[in-house]
């Protein structure tokens, strides 16, 4: 796998919301060494459907064609699992989102670009704020 950054939800709902986090979050996604999980999609998809949010589309198109899309695979899903359970015992809203996010930057030796506090403190992460 031939990438340097997973982006998760919250990074792409602040660049697409242009907020100055988001303007962070612009040179990771922007870079050409980008990556998205597909759990993230469905998160994105999610959020886009609970808040009424347009353009689902043509956001998805932008992020298939800037970031590689990368599938739940079973190296993925067995490392997430690991990780689920060590970090539900540390972290506080810790969730299997989140597992899969960071298992999938780990897997590649990958950094998660994120604002999302669950990631505090990880060296895979790079907090945006």
């Amino acid at each position: 796998m031939s990438y340097k950054y997973v982006v998760d939800s919250y990074a792409w709902i602040e660049y697409f919301r242009g907020s100055t986090i988001g303007e962070k979050a612009k040179e990771f996604i922007e870079g050409g060494k980008a990556a998205t999980a597909t759990i993230t999609v469905a998160e994105l998809r999610e959020k886009y459907t609970r808040e009424s949010w347009p353009y689902f589309d043509d956001d998805l198109l932008f992020i298939t064609v800037s970031t590689a899309i990368v599938n739940l695979i079973k190296d993925i899903a067995v490392r997430a699992g690991e990780i689920n359970a060590t970090m539900k015992k540390k972290v506080k809203g810790w969730g299997m989102a989140d597992s899969i996010t960071l298992a999938t930057a780990q897997v590649a030796k990958a950094k998660v670009v994120t604002g999302d506090k669950h990631f505090k403190g990880l060296k895979q992460a790079i907090l945006i704020e």
